[in-house]
């Protein structure tokens, strides 16, 4: 059985004659400066509540601060989609991306996923859900796309919106948990909608640089860059994939929030992420690649950086472990780096010409084709919105 990986972008579905596709940033982003300058910082709102709200008023909180990004998509994205053998596209009509965002600030910054926004052009429009039931439509502003952890905030200009709040760091989902999933599939006309099941699974490495969750709550085309909620109301991730085969029901994917709220510091801070990096290229061992549960540590490939020739690393060494926390796979170390920025010093036990040597390493900046994991240029990935 062949299995083809999807972000949930929109399907073969024609609306007033047009084709919904996706793929390319906007040429130009604000500066750091200019985002720093009018965002005001707030931290997740975190409920003392443990009781749980019916679904009904939980997706009635969550909603208002739900929305729906629509644009034009680009040429890129368009020739991506009509090129697909299996999807069914109308191949030469105008045609409408959509996507689903979720506000993080009441003064318009949004998150969403980087696949959504990059596949629009210039002067995509991003639709709010008022609480009062109307809604409004605003031009999107600025964008900040990350596409290696497929996270992107943009800007709209507006104020009094409602931010959702998101789980703390350290509340990690667990396998069972009652979720909900909202966004925007197929059409606008369907925005807000709402599905529910359970956190299937943690820690899923599938097609990504970072740590997913796996859930088995409907993620329709469209939900790309919508909340996965918890019962107590809060974002415990955003949508962003599913996999798509025949007999495969229910196999979605969604980025945590601890990594969503790294990525978003990054790029409030800098305009753009700012990852650590020890510097070589790492193959994994044949168990960690096809999933298996493996203690086999990775050999390093390249040394990329000056860093890493001078603490002395060379081809064919073996990496155990780096300030004394093991990582077996490059998500594994990917998910570590989180802590660091480029700059410090990290130790790296590692094994050198058949002895167990200590390194002494400056971490560097990675760059985005570092940590873009080979499958995710596969021909089977498309990212959805």
């Amino acid at each position: 059985m062949n299995l083809k990986i999807i972000s949930t972008k929109i399907p073969a579905f024609v609306l007033l004659a047009s084709v919904l596709t996706v793929s390319t940033p906007y040429a130009a982003m604000a500066s750091a400066a200019e985002l720093s300058s009018h965002y005001t910082y707030q931290a997740p709102q975190l409920g003392a509540s443990s009781t749980h709200p019916g679904y009904s008023k939980i997706i009635a909180k969550v909603s208002p601060s739900v929305v729906g990004i629509v644009g034009v998509p680009t040429p890129e994205a368009m020739a991506e989609e009509t090129s697909s053998d299996d999807d069914g596209y109308g191949q030469d009509k105008e045609g409408i991306a959509f996507g689903s965002g979720v506000i993080i600030a009441s003064n318009g910054w949004i998150v969403t996923n980087a696949h959504v926004i990059d596949s629009m052009q210039e002067g995509a429009k991003v639709i709010t859900s008022e609480a009062n039931g109307q809604s409004k439509t605003y031009l999107v502003k600025e964008v900040y796309s990350d596409t290696v952890s497929d996270l992107a905030l943009i800007k709209i200009n507006a104020t009094g919106l409602k931010a959702a709040s998101f789980v703390s760091g350290n509340q990690k989902p667990e396998v069972g948990e009652q979720v909900i999933a909202i966004g925007t599939p197929l059409s606008l006309s369907l925005r807000n909608s709402a599905t529910s099941g359970i956190i299937s699974g943690v820690n899923r490495a599938v097609d990504a640089s970072y740590s997913l969750l796996q859930t088995d709550a409907a993620i329709n085309p469209g939900n790309s860059g919508g909340p996965l909620v918890n019962m107590d109301g809060k974002v415990i991730g955003i949508n962003t994939m599913k996999y798509e085969a025949l007999g495969v029901d229910n196999l979605g994917f969604t980025i945590p929030a601890d990594t969503v709220e790294y990525i978003i510091d990054q790029l409030y801070t800098y305009g753009e992420v700012r990852r650590a990096s020890i510097g070589v290229q790492l193959q994994e061992s044949e168990d960690a690649l096809i999933g298996m549960p493996t203690n086999d540590a990775m050999k390093v490939t390249e040394v990329t950086s000056a860093s890493a020739k001078k603490a002395g690393i060379k081809e064919g060494d073996v990496l155990y472990s780096i300030n004394g926390k093991r990582v077996h796979t490059t998500v594994e170390l990917n998910e570590l780096l989180k802590a660091y920025t480029p700059g410090q010093t990290v130790k790296l036990m590692m094994q050198s010409g058949g002895d167990i040597v200590s390194r002494t390493l400056k971490l560097v900046q990675a760059q985005p084709e570092d940590l873009l994991d080979s499958s995710q240029a596969d021909e089977e990935t498309s990212p959805e919105q």
